[in-house]
């Protein structure tokens, strides 16, 4: 780990002197470097490979239990332990699912609204029946939910309000713009 600061600052500053401040010395800075690599370090670059490649076959959402089981399937003896140091050490992560969100509670004590369409959605004319649904977003920071009011007869949208909760206000904010 020295040797890898010491090739990583020698433009900066003298090998000599990083090696006196570390407490290596030099002739073994420069053998490092000539060195081959060890052979776990090799092993493990190649097992790198097969990880990552057992990843892209499983659409980026195994983890290092379906990895090891993929691996062993494809002959590859290694350890579950082995597999999850290399993935830590690589950054090499699984996609997370994402949680289902419940947006919709039925069982409340409010009074249900009168069914005034009675299943007609081919109204006459134009702003006599209008209908609305509210729908969640997922964006980088979190749900955005949007309310919208469609006029039926002409199938526009007439109102509609974004808002980061689900609440009572984003379907008045939707009404109040259609109005």
């Amino acid at each position: 780990m020295r040797y890898v600061f010491i090739a990583a600052e020698k433009a900066l500053y003298a090998v000599t002197m990083i090696c006196a401040v570390l407490e290596v010395s030099p002739s073994g800075y420069y053998a490092w470097g000539h060195r081959p690599a060890a052979p776990k370090a090799t092993a493990d670059a190649q097992l790198v490979v097969k990880i990552r490649a057992a990843l892209v076959q499983g659409r980026g959402a195994y983890g290092s239990p379906r990895i090891h089981r993929e691996l062993r399937a494809r002959g590859v003896r290694v350890g579950k332990k082995r597999i999850e140091r290399l993935m830590r050490e690589n950054g090499i992560v699984a996609r997370q699912k994402r949680r289902f969100v419940h947006t919709t509670n039925s069982r409340h004590e409010h009074p249900i609204a009168a069914n005034v369409l009675e299943r007609d959605f081919d109204p006459k004319a134009a702003n006599e029946a209008w209908a609305g649904d509210v729908t969640h977003i997922a964006t980088g920071e979190g749900w955005l939910y949007l309310a919208v009011l469609l006029d039926l007869f002409s199938r526009r949208v007439v109102g509609w309000a974004t808002s980061a909760v689900n609440d009572r206000q984003l379907a008045l904010d939707a009404l109040g713009h259609a109005l």
